[in-house]
């Protein structure tokens, strides 16, 4: 959701009697290693210091939420963003918190807590890319934190612009979304290019307000949602030369979120009170299937990943922000295949095959 925008919680009754629901482990059975399942990050609810972890395993279909508590004593914290796993490693970034907790890719168990602050003051972490040996982890006061994955040390912090939010890796370059969403309505337009062995900003592209997700397609080309004016919620979706680091085209589609599924981009698409699920191809920059997943499954879209070793999609329901969600499991060709319930606000998944 956008970062500046007052979110207006609906309640809703929404029945899916027709497809297996996996269920939760009553007694959160104690999980020796990951395998055969997902690592979800739930965020919880701001300032509310209720995220957690979700691990369900497939094979016996059972969903524990709480494992970050079984492996560590204590609680995950607040507003978990992202999580993705790097030389044997789990990292999860907790934004409200400031803290990026590491650990144990096989096991879960804790390596070390990561403190996120300056001087005191929280950072704000957000998101988390990986380059030879360092992670990056754009922080709303303005930098790139730099992290050393051996030492688990924040060793250098990279001057952006305001509020950056999403961050993605093409081949030699780190694209960062400069979103300014703290400073609404004067938010920031640009996309911060870093490079990643000499740790420095080495460019600066204007694509439209308060950018905030980052995917790229086969090509390595880059592709932001962007705001279409200052004192519109409407978005678009805007794709920039990988190369010439220059905007090569708008698409007037208004997206709230998307991820590559395959060649293609998921689109979640929302204008007045119609919303879809499209299929664009990047390609041919045309939507091939403006209802590739029936989009009334969800009563609040929050997401979705692609799981390519099984061939799989899946989309995350936040439920109106206040009740436990869900993740509603899709086949290749838009088919809904399951849901498992798991915590609140999902957001983000690890796959483990």
């Amino acid at each position: 959701m956008r970062l500046y925008k007052i979110i207006i919680i609906c309640t809703g009754l929404f029945l899916f009697s027709c497809k297996k629901e996996q269920p939760e482990d009553p007694g959160n059975t104690p999980v020796d290693q990951f395998n055969n399942g997902v690592l979800v990050v739930n965020e919880g609810l701001f300032q509310q210091n209720n995220s957690t972890l979700s691990w369900v395993n497939f094979a016996t279909e059972t969903v524990n939420g709480a494992i970050f508590e079984q492996k560590t004593n204590r609680q995950l914290g607040d507003t978990g963003n992202d999580i993705a796993r790097y030389g044997g490693k789990i990292y999860v970034v907790v934004n409200v918190s400031s803290t990026i907790e590491v650990l144990d890719a096989k096991t879960g168990n804790p390596i070390k807590q990561i403190s996120m602050l300056s001087n005191g003051i929280p950072k704000q972490p957000r998101f988390i890319e990986f380059y030879n040996g360092k992670a990056f982890v754009p922080c709303f006061d303005g930098y790139v934190d730099v992290i050393d994955t051996l030492s688990l040390e924040v060793i250098q912090r990279i001057p952006v612009g305001s509020n950056p939010d999403g961050i993605h890796k093409v081949n030699d370059r780190l694209f960062v979304a400069n979103s300014g969403g703290l400073n609404y309505p004067n938010v920031d337009s640009t996309l911060s290019v870093i490079d990643p062995v000499a740790l420095t900003e080495v460019g600066r592209i204007v694509v439209g307000k308060n950018p905030t997700r980052i995917q790229s397609d086969m090509n390595g080309d880059v592709y932001v949602i962007t705001q279409t004016g200052l004192n519109t919620l409407n978005t678009q979706l805007v794709k920039v030369d990988h190369q010439a680091l220059t905007v090569e085209t708008i698409y007037p589609l208004p997206v709230n979120r998307m991820e590559r599924v395959g060649a293609n981009f998921l689109l979640y698409t929302s204008s007045g009170n119609t919303s879809s699920l499209q299929l664009f191809d990047p390609v041919t920059g045309f939507v091939i299937n403006p209802n590739f997943i029936d989009a009334s499954l969800f009563t609040t879209f929050y997401g979705a990943q692609y799981d390519s070793s099984r061939n799989q999609i899946y989309c995350f329901d936040a439920m109106g922000y206040v009740n436990s969600g869900y993740i509603r499991v899709f086949s290749s060709n838009g088919t809904h295949l399951k849901n498992i319930k798991v915590d609140l606000n999902p957001s983000k998944l690890l796959i483990y095959e």
